[in-house]
């Protein structure tokens, strides 16, 4: 793709990339080269990219932190926009609002509300993603969500930027209007509430206590591999099921968390995809329940 190289090179200069190994960029530490990869700089640069692709019918995939995103071994031979640390700031607007690029990790978000004695993303200090991620599905855990401290989010949508409020998002579980639209979060605001900062403090460290005792935190994952079914939930299951330590490959059901797919070493974006229909498969055989990926799939799967 030598013109599509020569507009991104043109266009965005030294932030392109070529023949990016993604198993740097993802959580799971698998996965083959994209052809290029965007270090995204502003709105403005996404918003370019995104229509020169779809105008030149050239592939694209939009990435955060790569913390649930399955990378096939032949790589994306397309363009892979990342919105991380070039678009990461964050500040305390005039309405006492919280406003955060896109790229800013929910850690570093969470750690920012607790330095301003703000609470209300306690509960997202141990999810590895970023702001953007967040919003586009609503992530939570522990009793929060994104969806009750968001107030609105800046999307790119249909080549424009506009403002959502959080009513116009549809935000449900692990799910977001912008999974139908197609809509790029760049920006989103939070409203917190005023409390001790010792309180908060207290907080996050007893619900990070939690995850390092019921997760595999040690070893590179995706965090929980599938959604939690209605009515069940998804590591019970898989462990009902006997697939506790079950491995193809490098790749294992984690015996601390059954709702975790692990990378155990070495392990390849074909096993660990293999893994996960194996799972899915054998939870439906048993119980009837059909499992739904957390997961991202990028590239081709055999």
């Amino acid at each position: 793709m030598p013109d599509t190289l020569n507009f991104l090179r043109n266009r965005f200069g030294s932030a392109i990339l070529v023949n990016e190994p993604m198993k740097n960029h993802t959580s799971f530490k698998t996965g083959g080269d994209a052809a290029f990869m965007m270090l995204a700089q502003n709105s403005g640069d996404i918003a370019d990219a995104v229509s020169f692709c779809r105008e030149n019918s050239v592939p694209f995939l939009l990435m955060g932190n790569g913390t649930n995103l399955l990378v096939s071994d032949s790589g994306f031979n397309g363009l892979v926009i990342k919105i991380a640390e070039k678009m990461s700031g964050v500040f305390l607007n005039t309405a006492g609002e919280i406003e955060a690029g896109a790229g800013l990790l929910l850690s570093e978000l969470s750690h920012f509300a607790l330095t301003r004695s703000l609470s209300g993303l306690e509960f997202a200090s141990g999810i590895p993603g970023s702001v953007g991620g967040a919003v586009y599905m609503n992530a939570g855990a522990y009793g929060g969500e994104i969806s009750g401290v968001l107030v609105w989010a800046d999307i790119i949508l249909n080549g424009e930027i506009k403002r959502f409020s959080v009513s116009d998002l549809a935000l449900g579980y692990r799910a977001s209007i912008l999974q139908k639209n197609g809509g790029i979060v760049t920006a989103a605001a939070f409203k917190l509430v005023a409390s001790q900062y010792s309180e908060i403090d207290a907080k996050i460290k007893e619900l990070n206590a939690k995850r390092r005792e019921k997760q595999p935190l040690n070893k590179p994952s995706a965090g929980s591999a599938f959604k939690r079914p209605e009515g069940h939930y998804a590591g019970k299951l898989i462990a009902d099921s006997g697939l506790a330590g079950y491995k193809i490959g490098g790749a294992a059901v984690s015996e601390k968390h059954c709702g975790f797919i692990v990378n155990e070493g070495g392990a390849s974006s074909s096993e660990i995809y293999a893994l996960i229909n194996y799972v899915k498969k054998t939870v439906f055989e048993k119980f009837g329940v059909a499992l739904e990926p957390e997961v991202k799939f990028a590239g081709v799967f055999e």
